[in-house]
């Protein structure tokens, strides 16, 4: 099984407890919740945890949960399991993909209508929806009738799905396979291509391209690959296999005097090819993986390029990152040499979103390292600067006097720790939840106890445009709110997140001094590379954080400066790239 699969198993039993018994079961839901969460944004297989016995280094996999994964790979089921879903009917399951659907509504309606069959469970329903039959049963009337058919509708276009890899977990198979490819000496480089190198939010299948003198040996080398569950295509130039989850990998080769030529080949977009190949046209030049030929003189044969720097030349251009290798307007300046000098991982001088194991009580998950782990972290990446932004602490269970003292000893104990560490300067910050009215979940004494406040949307992700917007433009307006976290809300494979009016958000943040993250969490990747492109243009500052949970989490940062890359970003358009007193005096004013 995959991640994907387990994580929905999961699921599926928590959902299971919480139709039996929610009270009684509430520790078992929570526990595979949590799991199903780590299982969903491993950007590693779980089955490969499993073979290299390392299942214990997870977070939110404790013991039981643990000895039920080895059970599952040792005998391919799980007894405890089977009994958790045995009376849940198996047509309840699919409906939890549907937005809004949680188990009790849907084991309600399958109860109800007597759904039996998961497989055409969605289109009954939808069918009984039509008929009006839902608007009459108790609890729910014609709103929750419309809700569901349009639910169910949103399905349909594609919400929910999760046929492609988020790039972070793509990168870390492809870096696997390269790693192992290099360890052939007939492999003189290999580099991802396609999607993948151009860092793509979501990548399909995995193409590798290779330069070797022997693609006989690479190719016997690559199918030998100790992580591969098949061997799909075994050819004298090119390989398919599929690895842990089933995922594909395809390797092609190419000697080394022309792998430039085969790299500028299977990375760009078909629009970045077509677009390149009519520009030589122009020049009397065909352009193919195998290099450049001259048209006008069918007797010369094939010019090689063993790099893409030289190729490009070859046609009259400066190199094209590949970042932004989608024809929108890259073709045109690498023509002059006025392409910008991209933001790069080496300029980025701290992380403002990062959650600590500091109790206070959030509202939602608290980190699992302590403030001193992380500042070593941050030492050991070359930061100059941290801000610790953990979630405002619960307003349900606390009062502000409550929620006040949490943060001042918060605060305290940071100016204990600065007293012996030096070397890291510490921001104190809190990410806030903005509430569906646009007020900040905290007040303003609270507030005043922090550096800087970076706020954000966790709940009520229905709300049309013009009232996510004044909701965010609101929550933004509080003078220590100066970022705007993951702002479009989207978990990618998960939900699309929510609309917002981007030439308002734009014009609040310029005249206000206000930033937008750039969210490199895996599931993330927020803002996407589309928007990240529209605030560039529009001259508002981005920060590139982790929202990281641990301290290991913290390298992924690289993953948010592909993100800005991708969306044209430089140095001067992201603010943490600034130093220690660039980036305070910014945040103060």
């Amino acid at each position: 099984m995959n991640n994907t699969e387990i994580a929905r198993l999961f699921r599926n039993v928590a959902a299971a407890y919480s139709i039996k018994d929610e009270r009684k079961f509430r520790f078992q839901i929570i526990a595979y919740q949590k799991a199903a969460d780590t299982v969903s944004n491993l950007t590693t297989e779980i089955g490969d945890f499993y073979k290299n016995n390392t299942l214990d280094t997870l977070p939110g996999i404790g013991v039981t949960i643990r000895s039920h994964l080895e059970e599952l790979f040792k005998t391919g089921k799980v007894i405890h399991f089977e009994w958790a879903l045995k009376d849940i009917p198996k047509a309840v399951f699919p409906l939890l993909d549907i937005p809004s659907f949680g188990p009790k509504k849907a084991y309600k309606l399958v109860k109800e209508f007597k759904l039996k069959n998961p497989d055409t469970v969605i289109g009954d329903l939808e069918k009984i929806a039509k008929a009006g039959k839902i608007a009459k049963l108790e609890g729910f009337g014609a709103k929750s009738q419309s809700d569901i058919l349009r639910a169910i509708a949103e399905f349909r276009l594609g919400k929910g799905k999760t046929t492609r890899m988020t790039l972070p977990y793509a990168a870390e198979v492809a870096d696997r396979v390269v790693s192992y490819l290099k360890q052939s000496e007939y492999v003189v480089e290999a580099e991802p291509l396609g999607s993948l190198r151009r860092k793509v939010s979501t990548v399909g299948d995995i193409d590798i391209a290779v330069a070797t003198n022997n693609p006989k040996e690479v190719i016997s080398h690559f199918t030998a690959y100790p992580h591969k569950e098949r061997v799909i295509e075994k050819g004298e130039a090119t390989s398919s296999i599929l690895v842990s989850g089933g995922k594909q990998i395809d390797l092609m080769t190419q000697p080394p005097n022309a792998f430039g030529s085969l790299l500028q080949h299977f990375t760009g977009s078909k629009n970045h090819n077509v677009h390149l190949r009519e520009y030589a046209l122009k020049k009397g030049l065909s352009l193919s993986e195998y290099g450049i030929k001259k048209l006008s003189d069918k007797k010369l044969k094939i010019q090689k390029y063993d790099s893409e720097e030289k190729f490009y030349k070859a046609i009259g251009l400066s190199w094209i990152p590949p970042e932004i290798r989608e024809d929108t307007g890259e073709i045109e300046l690498a023509a002059v040499n006025k392409l910008p000098k991209l933001v790069e991982l080496s300029d980025i001088k701290g992380d403002l979103h990062i959650h600590s194991s500091f109790s206070i009580e959030p509202s939602h998950d608290l980190g699992r390292n302590t403030i001193s782990e992380m500042l070593v972290k941050a030492g050991n990446l070359g930061y100059e600067y941290l801000g610790f932004s953990e979630h405002n602490p619960s307003i349900s269970k606390h009062t502000p006097t409550q929620i006040y003292n949490l943060i001042k000893k918060r605060n305290e104990d940071i100016e204990h720790i600065l007293s012996n560490n030096k070397s890291v300067r510490i921001l104190k910050l809190l990410e806030t939840d903005i509430l569906p009215n646009g007020d900040l979940a905290i007040d303003n004494k609270i507030l005043e106890l922090l550096d800087g406040a970076i706020v954000s949307i966790h709940s009520v992700f229905n709300m049309n445009s013009v009232d996510m917007t004044k909701r965010v433009i609101k929550g933004l307006s509080h003078k220590k709110a100066k970022i705007l976290a993951h702002p479009t809300g989207r978990m990618l494979n998960e939900r699309a997140g929510y609309e917002l009016d981007w030439s308002k958000i734009f014009e609040f943040c310029k005249r206000n001094n206000k930033a937008l993250e750039i969210n490199s969490w895996p599931g993330r990747l927020d803002l996407p590379d589309v928007i990240v492109r529209l605030t560039v243009n529009a001259g508002v500052k981005m920060v590139i954080n982790t929202d990281s949970h641990m301290s290991e989490q913290m390298d992924l940062m690289k993953y948010g400066v592909e993100v800005a890359r991708r969306g044209w970003a430089t140095k001067d358009d992201i603010l943490n790239t600034l130093s220690y007193n660039e980036f305070s005096d910014w945040l103060k004013s």
